[in-house]
């Protein structure tokens, strides 16, 4: 089975290595020349654990290539992924404009009957838009060429893409006609060998899927760090008030942990379309107003807690921060706490000194030098008057504390993710503060 994916971001280039590694040959297009080259060349542009022995395994078997032109192999396929980008609108909005313009490209050079699979994040109502474009296109050569429309949205963490892929809890599909629902069960056949976890809706269904999924977890993240910082105020501890509700299997302990704030690609920019898809339809989607704000305030917490601690006044301190990207095994800084730290704890007057296993590059490439970049946790902490732990690598789980008693300028550790012992910081000296 032939197949192209359009776009090679996080989501088109992992989807695409996917599905050469079942046996389906995938061209994968992008209008970017540089980052088609650097494929070519054998670098891979996004960092997730994994992808990039899979894919230069997959382009030496010839299941993978690369092009800018979706006309080269057009004819060759079955199956057109659309996979590029939905930045946020100053509004909010999701912006179709990469979405629409695949659709144009599609119904421009289209000459057999194919499926465009809409795999991007996209609002409700997408998919008639979509199809309206191709159409005119198609109208504009005065063809009839026979094509169907689905979506397709994914649900891939970072850091764990790979599995999260080859081993699906659940793959959606929308689509209007069996004949796209054979083509489709076919392609993903190879990943339902251990049980049937396809669920087939219809188009407009499949394109809401997404953004609740992600709306819940976020309100859950949200919920949590609203009862976490209420738990400090009437003595409470929040990991214990996890554990007791967790327990409930109407609730489950997943998403509820208490931190700096939620990041990321997905999150803070689903919620943001969602509320705006509601307004565009006259309806206040009040609950996820809500989890937007809790999260923005979230993100400057910890800054709230060094300040406190110092009373007030943190100029010409140095402050030491261990994590920059959104979560562990990405280097995604998109909508990242860590941004937000910076900027603050920078416009008070500190230094920020940083390491992040991965995510230093990205970071250099958003603020520059702003702060210093670090080749370990410890050199991070040489001379630092706090330690702020942002990202729940998992290096930074057992640090050495006779190490940073000794190179630490001040003994004091703020804990943005919880991962620390409390007790165990404080018999060692440490000024410990936690969310919640």
């Amino acid at each position: 089975m032939n197949i192209a994916i359009v776009g090679t971001g996080y989501v088109g280039l992992v989807s695409g290595t996917c599905f050469a590694e079942m046996g389906i040959n995938v061209t994968c297009v992008d209008v970017n020349e540089q980052k088609i080259q650097s494929l070519l060349d054998g670098e891979i542009p996004i960092y997730e654990p994994g992808l990039e022995d899979m894919v230069k395994k997959n382009v030496a078997a010839g299941r993978m290539r690369f092009t800018t032109d979706l006309t080269t192999c057009l004819d060759d396929v079955d199956v057109v992924f659309s996979a590029v980008g939905t930045p946020p609108d100053e509004d909010g909005s999701a912006d179709l404009k990469y979405v629409l313009a695949v659709a144009k490209t599609f119904g421009q050079h289209v000459k057999k009957y194919t499926i465009l699979v809409t795999k991007s994040t996209v609002p409700v109502g997408t998919a008639q838009k979509v199809k309206a474009a191709i159409q005119a296109e198609l109208d504009k050569r005065g063809e009839q060429v026979e094509f169907d429309v689905a979506s397709n949205p994914e649900f891939l963490k970072e850091g764990a893409a790979i599995k999260d892929f080859m081993t699906p809890d659940r793959v959606v599909v929308g689509t209007e006609s069996d004949r796209a629902r054979k083509i489709m069960s076919r392609l993903y056949k190879p990943f339902m060998q251990s049980g049937e976890r396809m669920i087939f809706t219809d188009i407009p269904s499949a394109e809401m899927i997404k953004y609740a999924a992600n709306s819940m977890l976020a309100t859950r993240i949200s919920f949590m760090n609203d009862i976490a910082n209420l738990c400090e105020l009437v003595g409470a501890d929040v990991n214990m008030v996890r554990k007791g509700i967790g327990s409930d299997t109407r609730i489950g302990k997943k998403f509820l942990y208490a931190g700096c704030g939620y990041g990321g690609s997905c999150f803070p920019k689903d919620v943001k379309a969602l509320i705006k898809t509601a307004e565009q339809n006259g309806y206040p989607m009040q609950v996820l107003q809500a989890v937007e704000a809790v999260n923005e305030r979230q993100k400057s917490i910890l800054f709230e807690k060094l300040l406190k601690h110092f009373g007030g006044d943190i100029q010409g301190k140095t402050i030491a921060m261990w994590g920059l990207a959104f979560k562990p095994e990405t280097d995604d800084m998109r909508e990242a706490p860590a941004l937000v730290l910076i900027e603050k704890i920078c416009q008070a007057g500190a230094t920020v000194r940083v390491y992040d296993p991965v995510a230093m590059p990205e970071c250099k490439r958003r603020i520059g030098d702003q702060v210093i970049y670090c080749k370990d946790m410890y050199e991070a902490t040489l001379d630092a008057d706090a330690l702020l732990l942002v990202t729940e690598w998992k290096e930074f789980r057992m640090p050495s504390l006779t190490a940073l008693s000794r190179i630490m300028a001040g003994k004091v550790v703020i804990d943005g993710r919880n991962i620390y012992d409390a007790e165990e910081m404080c018999e060692n000296g440490f000024a410990y503060y936690k969310i919640g």
